[in-house]
């Protein structure tokens, strides 16, 4: 992956720190990465972190996975055998409600806002089944495509505070996708393998074209 002329963002605690010191307003943070990155396990860290360490602080953390269209909808769809298999590609998302609901996060303070999470025991999304409180401080919303402006996406754009980029190597975040696969479904490390190369991969290369978009890199 090519270098580029991004802020290293070293400690991200103290900086969410510093925002809240300079801003009395809700501050919202998109945090970008390649599938198997971490993105889920930083964001719950720093989540951890902060209240802990401003324990009359508030932050909330969410995932844009509870925007994947549900299993019915990718049915529906003219060519059903290929929406599963590329599920997690940017056209099997609901992009028009995950621009309404960051620009609820954004613009429509004062009033609770829900947001759905995706259940993987049935795999399909829950609606409203989180609820950010208008009072919440610092939202952070992580996902594969918080960098990607085309079509619908390009609702996003103005709407984030700061973006972040997690900048995981891929050969890391691509063995810790064959693991997940492998306890997930209980198939072979070749099996995973090959399920990882035939989407995940190809979700991989486009989320790896917009690193030089976000505000700062988090070093892996």
């Amino acid at each position: 992956m090519n270098k580029v002329h991004v802020p290293l963002l070293s400690y991200p605690l103290q900086h969410l720190q510093t925002l809240t010191t300079v801003s009395s307003k809700r501050i919202l943070i998109g945090l970008a990465g390649l599938p198997g990155s971490g993105k889920t396990t930083l964001a719950q860290q720093l989540q951890n972190e902060f209240l802990t360490a401003n324990p009359t602080g508030s932050m909330q953390v969410l995932s844009m996975d509870g925007f994947h269209l549900s299993k019915a909808q990718l049915q529906a769809m003219p060519n059903p055998e290929r929406a599963f298999a590329r599920r997690g590609a940017p056209w099997t998302f609901d992009a028009v409600g995950f621009v309404a609901k960051i620009r609820d996060l954004k613009l429509g303070q004062g009033r609770k806002v829900t947001w759905p999470i995706f259940e993987h025991s049935v795999g399909d999304p829950v609606a409203d089944a989180i609820s950010v409180e208008p009072s919440c401080q610092i939202v952070l919303v992580e996902g594969l495509y918080i960098l990607y402006r085309e079509q619908e996406w390009a609702g996003l754009e103005g709407l984030w505070d700061e973006t972040w980029y997690l900048d995981t190597p891929l050969e890391l975040a691509q063995a810790r996708l064959v693991q997940r696969h492998q306890q997930a479904w209980g198939i072979s490390q070749e099996v995973a393998l090959e399920r990882v190369l035939s989407s995940d991969a190809k979700n991989a290369t486009l989320v790896a074209s917009l690193r030089a978009k976000a505000d700062y890199l988090i070093a892996i």
